[in-house]
């Protein structure tokens, strides 16, 4: 049943250009003080949960994978999203992860693509 859901990640990921708006070393546009470590941007013609495009932090593996996705749950914004992590390292991943939980008003937690999926 899992690899069904990263399949429909993959054909998102091949069907519409991601546009990175927010490059690394960026500040957030309204947080000046969070720095985004890597690449992150968007799905161009998609759809998420808050209204806006699917997030995606593009890491810095050749291979356009979606091999893991973030769970974020912020109090500010009073919502919670799915982000994909495309082409990430392990090390990507956690500096990912320690971003998003870095702030007493959101968390997140990981959830990493199995072999098998």
């Amino acid at each position: 049943m899992n690899g069904l859901y990263w399949k429909h990640l993959d054909a998102l990921l091949e069907s519409a250009e991601i546009i990175i708006d927010r490059p690394k070393g960026s500040p957030h546009p309204r947080y000046t003080f969070m720095i985004y470590p890597l690449d992150y941007g968007y799905l161009r013609g998609t759809a998420s949960s808050d209204g806006a495009e699917i997030d995606v932090w593009l890491g810095s593996l050749p291979d356009r994978k979606c091999d893991a996705i973030l769970c974020t749950a912020d109090t500010v914004k009073r919502d919670v999203e799915v982000k994909l992590l495309v082409g990430c390292t392990e090390v990507e991943k956690a500096t990912i992860l320690d971003f998003h939980n870095s702030s007493s008003l959101m968390s997140a937690i990981l959830v990493r693509r199995t072999q098998a999926a």
